[in-house]
């Protein structure tokens, strides 16, 4: 099995015709394989960065992380402005889709595959977790004859909402501006939480400036009225876009929990 691919695309022809520099090779992934024998869960990250863009911090180091968990990862490479909506959200389900497709050959359970984000790679992976499909059984193309449903979701200080504590610039990024607002509404994910949601962890620090912890609250209150399991982590400090949070004095305790979180959920090793 070739481990070194540098970008697996997918759509084809879709990543010559993205524009914009942040947009190069994108919709892609790239593929992190946990060692060892046997299935692995495998979970997508998506960096966060407004819509923007994609925070590097928030993407390979991320993937490390998670196969030192013993779980496969995946960075995807989602479009961002000046590409709207549903373009993210539909390279977010090809992904999922794509890795449900391939999981023989990647040495994946496709019955264990998550999504985490952080920040406006948080809303994406929110939507994921809230407008999927059980996929389309008819389809020419074999890849979308599969659910694009994660089996989790993990939420870093996510944008949740796009009303009053929402992040006005991954709105405008993400719909234009001015934006549509009934789509605004219908994007704002805490919303679209039903009894199929699936299981989530969340973390924040309450101070967060650039997107409030009202966000992850919002989210952990509609799980918490359809009885989804989740587990939620508030830090009382901290700026926003810490990522693995290495250098923080208290939310850097937040790997080593969602890892535990991870393996209840039968994902970590």
């Amino acid at each position: 099995m070739d481990n070194n691919w540098e970008n697996i695309e997918l759509w084809p022809g879709a990543a010559q015709e993205s524009v914009g520099e942040e947009n190069q090779g994108c919709p892609g992934l790239t593929f992190y394989p946990a060692s060892g024998e046997g299935l692995r869960a495998a979970v997508i990250v998506c960096p966060g960065g407004g819509y923007g863009r994609r925070a590097a911090h928030e993407g390979e180091p991320v993937a490390l992380w998670l196969n030192s968990l013993g779980i496969s990862a995946f960075v995807l490479h989602y479009r961002v402005a000046p590409h709207r909506h549903p373009l993210p959200l539909q390279d977010a389900q090809r992904a999922i889709r794509t890795v449900r497709h391939r999981a023989e050959e990647w040495r994946i359970d496709p019955k264990r595959i998550g999504i985490l984000g952080f920040s406006a790679g948080g809303h994406l992976a929110s939507t994921a977790g809230t407008l999927f499909d059980a996929g389309n059984e008819e389809a020419a193309d074999p890849i979308e004859r599969y659910s694009s449903r994660p089996d989790l979701i993990v939420l870093c200080y996510p944008v949740i909402t796009f009303g009053d504590s929402g992040h006005v610039g991954s709105k405008f990024n993400l719909l234009g501006e001015p934006a549509d607002e009934d789509l605004a509404a219908a994007l704002s994910t805490h919303t679209r939480v039903t009894d199929h949601t699936p299981p989530a962890f969340l973390w924040h620090t309450a101070d967060d400036a650039a997107v409030p912890v009202e966000n992850s609250l919002l989210f952990a209150g509609a799980l918490s009225r359809h009885q989804v399991p989740f587990e939620l982590h508030v830090f009382e400090s901290g700026r926003h876009g810490l990522g693995l949070a290495e250098e923080h004095p208290e939310a850097k305790a937040w790997p080593a929990l969602c890892g535990t979180w991870l393996r209840k959920q039968n994902f970590a090793q």
